[in-house]
């Protein structure tokens, strides 16, 4: 072995080696200081930030959505009723609009839309009351939506306010007004809002994945069994079935309808939060389902009854509508297509055939209209959702839609029912048989139509 090259050897590896750990230590050094240093200098999650295009989009949708109610339904009903009930009709609409503002204002919202605690499942909390703790600087769906929460309460309003005025056409004709506006109130805070807050307020419909985009359950399916409770239990219009009962202006009922198609738009295609792809797809879903509903109602009573008729082809418009709500930011246009057809035979079954195979008065058809088609599209909604559409719609399934059109019938007919009877026990629900003859009109607002 030769030593000295060995020791030579040796020497140098020693020598790297010393050179390698005092570099890695000076590393390790570094390390040490320059972690906090940049954990320091690392950008802090940006705050979210107004999003003024949603917030835009929004505001408009808004405006939409209060234009079914005033105008749009009160024309739309005020023109199916009689003569002598037109003024009565529309100022129902009007009324209904502004007492659900200033119930939703104090107290709606917060059940519906705030955090309830322990009971957070089934209603939301008191916090809320009055908009107690939001400023204009606060946000819904932060990170999400970025749209102000007085915004989003507002565009909540305008559901609140047309889903008590639909339950309207069921007894047109025949509540005493004082009636009405008790029944209203308590409708939308007992009703109404635990049922919203089920849905899309964190309650326990919601968390079970049931889908309702816009409120088929919310809105038509809670609204159309109202109306089929307030019906049988206020009994018939005098003289229904042996005195004419036909509308009395269908220009109105047009304009009406049409009003509330364009106001849909804010309706369905609003009701993302957000002006992006998913909107676009909730308007074209719900125009196509509108007309494919309208021709089905009117080829339907063409066969039937030998002739298409402007009702018909204006209540099967508003049943497509009803029915692809739930649907709307769920399905592909082919799928809305499929909803606005069976909508649209299955709402002229019922409004047409089985109100009168039953005998009840549905007076403007608000149960076969819009407590059948918000059934058909929520079902609709389980077998036709897509998940290219929505990604929520993988999710999907009948079963969880049944559950939840279950418990939306059973506390809105349970809860309507004892309401009315509160209501009766108070001040009484229809006015007398001579004031019903003469007509709401001027018998309960002292005015007539000339």
């Amino acid at each position: 072995m030769n030593i000295p090259s060995t020791l030579k050897k040796t020497g140098r590896a020693a020598l790297f080696g010393s050179l390698a750990l005092a570099a890695l230590g000076s590393v390790a050094a570094f390390a040490q200081e320059a972690a906090p240093a940049a954990a320091a200098a690392a950008p802090a999650a940006p705050t979210p930030v107004l999003d003024t295009g949603n917030t835009a989009w929004m505001l408009t949708s808004t405006a939409l959505v209060l234009m079914m109610t005033i105008p749009g339904l009160a024309l739309f009903y005020g023109g199916m009723v009689r003569k002598k009930n037109v003024l009565a009709t529309v100022m129902q609409s009007f009324a209904i609009t502004c007492l659900v503002t200033v119930l939703w204002f104090m107290f709606g919202y917060s059940l519906a839309f705030s955090d309830g605690g322990g009971m957070n499942a089934y209603l939301g909390g008191f916090s809320k009351f009055f908009h107690h703790g939001i400023t204009t600087s606060t946000l819904w769906a932060p990170g999400v939506a970025n749209i102000p929460e007085f915004v989003f309460s507002m565009f909540q309003m305008t559901f609140a306010i047309i889903t008590p005025a639909l339950i309207a056409g069921a007894f047109a004709e025949r509540m005493k007004f004082s009636a009405l506006l008790i029944f209203m109130a308590l409708w939308l805070l007992v009703v109404y809002a635990p049922i919203a807050h089920w849905v899309w307020g964190g309650g326990f419909l919601g968390a079970a994945g049931v889908l309702d985009f816009a409120g088929g359950t919310v809105v038509h399916i809670n609204a159309g069994v109202a109306g089929l409770v307030c019906a049988l239990v206020l009994g018939k219009r005098e003289g229904y079935g042996t005195t004419n009962m036909a509308p009395h202006n269908l220009v109105y009922s047009v304009i009406g309808a049409s009003l509330l198609w364009v106001g849909w738009f804010g309706f369905n295609a609003g009701s993302e939060l957000a002006a992006d792809g998913l909107a676009g797809a909730a308007m074209l879903n719900t125009q196509v389902a509108t007309a494919a509903a309208a021709l089905a109602w009117m080829f339907a009573e063409w066969i039937v009854a030998k002739k298409p008729s402007v009702l018909g082809i204006i209540s099967g418009a508003v049943a497509g509508l009803v029915a692809v709500t739930p649907a709307s930011g769920f399905v592909n246009p082919t799928g809305a297509f499929i909803v606005g057809i069976v909508a649209g035979v299955v709402c002229y079954i019922s409004a047409v055939k089985v109100k009168h195979m039953f005998g009840y008065d549905d007076s403007l058809d608000a149960f076969g209209v819009h407590g059948v088609g918000g059934v058909v599209g929520a079902l609709l909604t389980g077998v036709l959702a897509d998940p290219a559409i929505n990604s929520l719609s993988s999710g999907a399934s009948i079963g969880k839609q049944i559950y939840g059109i279950v418990f939306t019938i059973l506390w809105t007919a349970i809860a309507t029912f004892v309401i009315l009877y509160i209501v009766k026990a108070l001040v009484g629900l229809r006015p007398s048989t001579q004031e019903e003859v003469e007509g709401l009109d001027i018998s309960q607002h002292g005015e007539v139509v000339p």
